[in-house]
């Protein structure tokens, strides 16, 4: 009888464990699909962001005498700026919502890659509110009248070229991090390993791109395109299959 208790009671102990464990995966899958679809989402953003940002600023800066425009296009120029800065948000996000993924499997690499966005958002909005500068420089060119027409000028043009070079300095730190992150994920298979060779490779060329048009060589356009397509492929990557449970499970 006492036999008969005991095999019950094992019986009865063993089903809670099993349910635990099924709870516990339904917990784990839940966790990565969620992480999975923000952090796809978020480079799917990113992307849309400052793409769409950048095209409206161009569109006012890029026209030749383009202060004496900035008070009939301000409202394009200051959304686009915005959109370019909604960016920075996302870049830091991305990071954050990295970092307890990559932590296990690295904690300097996912250090390394929080701080490069961190530096990354900090040139890209020092870049933008450059662009932002534009407007009282243009009012206030319009103001002197014609003897503010030069200095008006050289300001608007040091504040573009300020843009742009703080992009193309935030890209290098961009691509040189995102090579740490990318090399680690095709160590872990946190995503297969031909995406994260990709990306390995895009980012290379993005830095090297960057670094090119730093020192004038104006090749980054076309250099980038690989790592452009890399995040985007990632991030409908992650949202539509997301991290690899395995991997993501001994990150958790």
């Amino acid at each position: 009888m006492n036999q008969a208790i005991s095999t019950k009671s094992i019986s009865s102990n063993a089903q809670p464990v099993g349910a635990v464990e099924s709870s516990t995966r339904r917990a784990l899958m839940g966790s990565r699909i969620t992480c999975s679809r923000l952090i796809g989402a978020l480079f799917l953003l990113g992307f849309l962001s400052y793409g769409v940002g950048f095209a409206l600023v161009t569109s006012v800066v890029g026209a030749p005498g383009f202060l004496s425009t900035i008070s009939a296009h301000q409202t394009t120029l200051v959304l686009g700026a915005f959109l370019m800065l909604l960016n920075s948000l996302v870049d830091v996000g991305k990071g954050v919502l990295f970092f307890p993924i990559l932590e296990p499997h690295g904690k300097r690499t996912a250090l390394a890659y929080l701080a490069t966005m961190i530096v990354e958002v900090v040139l890209l909005a020092v870049g933008v509110l450059a662009l932002l500068m534009l407007v009282p420089i243009a009012q206030q060119g319009v103001d002197a009248g014609q003897a503010g027409v030069g200095w008006a000028k050289a300001l608007g043009s040091l504040a573009v070229q300020s843009n742009a070079m703080a992009y193309q300095i935030a890209e290098m730190v961009l691509g040189l991090g995102a090579i740490f992150l990318c090399a680690l994920l095709f160590r872990t298979r946190l995503i297969p390993r031909f995406l994260a060779g990709w990306g390995l490779i895009g980012y290379a060329m993005l830095a090297a791109g960057a670094i090119a048009e730093i020192f004038g060589i104006h090749i980054g356009l076309l250099l980038s395109i690989p790592g452009g397509l890399f995040e985007v492929v990632l991030g409908f990557w992650l949202i539509i299959k997301g991290f690899d449970l395995k991997a993501y499970s001994r990150a958790s």
